[in-house]
């Protein structure tokens, strides 16, 4: 069983900063891609950051310059450092996963979303 476990939402107020922070446990072997995604009320879920597991990254146009991804692939753990954050960052993010399962499955995990705010 795999398992994705968010933290750092909160509520912040416009031009602040917050660090969310998501850790993979469970029977993994290893994983590829990890990404964050946000979902506003009325929207659909969007990409904000992706990953590989070599480093390279891709960001949604709209974060471009103020959120940046990392890994920490000896912890199974990603970042997404938000800076600026303006009112219309405010969503549940998401954390995502591809990971490969030590009985050899290969399967994309979500996190359980944590809320950020971000008040005018």
């Amino acid at each position: 069983q795999v398992q994705l476990v968010e933290s750092g939402g909160g509520l912040v107020q416009a031009g602040g900063s917050l660090r969310l922070t998501c850790t993979a446990s469970g029977s993994i072997l290893g994983i590829n891609a990890m990404g964050w995604y946000r979902q506003a009320p009325g929207n659909e879920r969007e990409l904000v950051a992706q990953i590989t597991s070599g480093g390279d990254t891709n960001y949604a146009d709209s974060v471009k310059g103020r959120f940046t991804i990392s890994r920490d692939n000896a912890k199974n753990t990603e970042y997404l450092q938000m800076n600026s954050l303006k009112p219309e960052d405010t969503a549940v993010y998401y954390c995502n996963a591809d990971i490969v399962t030590m009985w050899g499955g290969y399967s994309s995990y979500w996190g359980q979303g944590t809320q950020v705010t971000v008040s005018s």
